[in-house]
């Protein structure tokens, strides 16, 4: 990353990006678990929505992460897998079908799972004070 104390003069969102990426290779997000949202990486980067967005668009275009509107952004492989010349398990067009069919079933599985913690919650609000 050039000498100590010299001014990174790349993009921030080519930073953010590469951050990120080597956050992902170290496993901190592992494949297959959702980034943390735009605006709390925007606080982690210091940096405005819009470039954290244009960050993820790189990661997006490497395949190394999927979103859709409204959603997390979801590791889909680990950048050094390419690299180590080990073949990706992602196409040019996106993730695979049977990942992209587990991810949904993980969806739901989380949405129950969501839905029964409710419930729980308002039982136990309920049974309090019997």
């Amino acid at each position: 990353m050039g000498k100590p104390g010299a001014a990174d003069r790349r993009k921030v969102y080519v930073r953010i990006a590469d951050e990120l990426r080597r956050d992902i290779a170290g496993g901190r997000y592992p494949v297959g678990e959702a980034l943390p949202s735009i605006a709390k990486l925007g606080e982690r980067f210091g940096a405005a929505g819009a470039t954290v967005e244009r960050a993820l668009a790189v990661l997006r275009e490497e395949n190394i992460i999927m979103s859709r509107q409204g959603t997390p952004s979801i590791v889909t492989r680990r950048p050094e897998e390419e690299a180590a010349g080990e073949p990706s398990a992602e196409t040019a067009e996106g993730p695979s079908e049977e990942f992209t069919l587990l991810l949904g079933q993980l969806k739901e599985i989380r949405e129950q799972v969501r839905r029964l913690s409710v419930k729980v919650d308002d039982l136990d609000e309920r049974t309090r004070d019997l």
